[in-house]
């Protein structure tokens, strides 16, 4: 019995040769590029801190919120303790993930999971409030209130 092949036979079999010389150096992206890149996309999984003489390392799930007061970040952790960190709060927003965090306004960048509610404010800003009580009313601009509140939507 004799077998015919036609052309897509023929192309499938070379690809499938193809296949036994894989290298992935020949591949067009980088490999250790798209892994750091995934792990990026994870967040930041903890901080290290200083405090009462020693180094500590927050995980970043226990923080309720950043925020800056006088020109110092600090951390503030669901149990109320506070510890100073060294990122400004643009490169905390970098390093941690969009989904689980939002920075409201120029002091604030917040967990989602230390929201308690959202109220409507005076010209259509929004007025935060966390589980975590804090001094000042944690405000989001007019500007920044719809992206806030996709961003608590599209979680």
């Amino acid at each position: 019995m004799q077998t015919q092949f036609n052309q897509t036979d023929c192309d499938a079999m070379e690809n499938f040769t193809g296949t036994k010389n894989f290298d992935p150096r020949d591949l067009p992206y980088d490999l250790d590029d798209l892994l750091t890149r995934i792990q990026a996309s994870a967040g930041k999984k903890s901080f290290l801190v200083f405090d009462h003489n020693k180094y500590l390392t927050v995980p970043t799930r226990n923080i309720a919120y950043f925020y800056v007061k006088y020109e110092s970040p600090k951390i503030v952790c669901f149990d109320k303790h506070e510890y100073f960190v060294n990122y400004s709060l643009e490169q905390i927003r970098n390093l941690v993930t969009e989904k689980q965090f939002f920075r409201v306004n120029r002091q604030y960048l917040i967990n989602f999971s230390a929201i308690k509610e959202v109220e409507h404010y005076f010209a259509r800003k929004l007025l935060v409030n966390l589980v975590v009580p804090i001094a000042d009313k944690m405000l989001v601009a007019r500007e920044k209130a719809s992206g806030f509140l996709q961003w608590l939507e599209n979680r």
